[in-house]
């Protein structure tokens, strides 16, 4: 009787070691750290990117029309060539942004802006030198403002298809500014200042500080690894336990 009760002892101190073990190993990883299983979701255009689509969008839908206006009312033949250019290229890039904003699902302008109409009307009121000179002026300063908008958004945008736009948009706004420039009608003194960062803001143009870091998730594979090894150590080192005892 004496040993029936002393393995009955025994069994039941090695069943309560092991429960108490089973009970650490499940309080602990009940206490880990939360995590997001779940892969993060697909990157959505930001602020930064809609500025770019509507920006390209909008110097298309005015540029187009004072282009043709300037192949066939400049006083010059060089902004009559000049203008018929624009128009053409415009054309071109203005087909790229709204087959990318399709892509992304994105709504863009489909009209210019007051300001944009205003341009317009004031070359459809101006005739000789002076149309040329409006319109050298009007086309440098717009380009001069969307060409660094365009560099800051392809520096920090997470979206291959906008960073497609950008390289497109910068190639024939470049282009623009030189056929402007080769008129010698670019008053260079009267061209608006660089838009510079805020002291202390790392950032290239405050429209691209509106581009989020990427938010890093944890896979819900590595969430099973590590509970299951935490279940792999808790019962190798029950069974170790229970052969000692």
């Amino acid at each position: 009787m004496a040993s029936l009760r002393s393995a009955r002892h025994r069994s039941g101190h090695r069943v309560h070691r092991a429960a108490v073990l089973l009970t650490a190993i499940v309080a602990a990883v009940a206490v880990l750290p939360g995590v997001a299983v779940a892969a993060p979701a697909g990157q959505q255009l930001n602020a930064a990117d809609m500025t770019l689509l509507n920006g390209v969008r909008l110097a298309g839908l005015w540029e187009m029309p004072a282009g043709q206006m300037a192949a066939e009312k400049g006083q010059s033949a060089k902004v009559r060539e000049i203008g018929a250019a624009i128009a053409t290229e415009h054309q071109e890039l203005d087909q790229l942004v709204v087959d990318a904003a399709n892509k992304l699902g994105a709504s863009i302008p489909t009209d210019p802006t007051a300001e944009q109409k205003g341009w317009l009307s004031e070359m459809q009121n101006s005739s000789g030198a002076r149309f040329d000179q409006i319109f050298v002026t009007r086309l440098r300063v717009a380009h001069g403002k969307i060409f660094p908008v365009i560099g800051a958004v392809r520096a920090s945008t997470r979206d291959a298809t906008v960073r497609k736009l950008c390289d497109d948009a910068n190639r024939f706004v470049m282009h623009h500014m030189q056929m402007l420039e080769s008129t010698g009608l670019v008053r260079w003194p009267e061209l608006p200042p660089a838009v510079l960062p805020a002291p202390g803001n790392d950032g290239l143009l405050a429209a691209a500080s509106a581009n989020s870091g990427p938010q890093v998730g944890v896979s819900s594979t590595v969430v099973w690894l590590v509970f299951l090894a935490a279940l792999g150590t808790g019962g190798l080192a029950t069974y170790r336990l229970l052969r000692r005892t």
